[in-house]
């Protein structure tokens, strides 16, 4: 319960936990960024760790003059594009043995299914798309390294959604991140990105479960 709790309290609080690493590790703060990202993206047992609201609280701290946008855009790019890279790899060898077992530890088997029908319904554009869904991100190139893309074609996809991710939410976060009613608001404006994150997987769960329904009634 403790650990809920603490896992809630960051990502609530995701700024002042942020402050509080920049006040006590200074430039190694990047460093602690990069692995995060590359976790949340390349670690398929890892998406609980925060995305989306990281890399806007990261922006918004670059606007404030304690980290540098460009530094971030970079870095962090990187960061996302190695870890979907990581966890193609990681796909292409265990995930076939682990998708067709029944019971896999720390993995949600669920999240595994769900992608892979978001994936199937998408293509390779999921890669891209995923970017933007907490959960899906994580498992999705999982997925496509399981299946049939080569890893060129995938790489295209990782490059341009890696950029797009990271250049949308950090710019968002040092454009927007220091005006006042968002500063005041801060935890509210968390919630809201991830809830817009969420919309298209609840969106595509909510189709699956009607189109399985018609399929049943016929």
């Amino acid at each position: 319960m403790d650990l809920l709790n603490d896992a809630v309290d960051l990502f609530l609080h995701i700024d002042e936990h942020l402050n509080a690493v920049i006040d006590e590790y200074g430039v190694w703060t990047y460093a602690i960024l990069f692995l995060i990202i590359f976790l949340e993206t390349g670690v398929v047992v890892t998406p609980f760790l925060p995305g989306d609201s990281l890399l806007f609280a990261a922006g918004a701290f670059a606007a404030s003059g304690s980290l540098e946008v460009s530094v971030l855009l970079v870095l962090l790019s990187a960061a996302a594009i190695l870890g979907d890279s990581a966890n193609y790899a990681i796909g292409s060898r265990v995930g076939p043995r682990v998708f067709h077992k029944e019971d896999v530890r720390f993995l949600n088997k669920r999240h595994l299914e769900r992608t892979h029908a978001f994936y199937e319904r998408h293509g390779g554009k999921t890669i891209i798309i995923a970017r933007f869904v907490p959960i899906v991100r994580t498992f999705a190139p999982f997925v496509a390294g399981i299946g049939s893309m080569t890893y060129g074609k995938f790489l295209s996809y990782n490059v341009v959604g890696g950029l797009l991710w990271v250049s949308i939410f950090v710019v968002g976060g040092y454009l927007f991140g220091n005006i006042a009613v968002v500063e005041d608001n801060f935890s509210f404006i968390i919630v809201a990105i991830v809830l817009i994150s969420v919309m298209p997987a609840v969106v595509e769960y909510v189709r699956q479960r009607l189109a399985s329904r018609r399929g049943s009634a016929a």
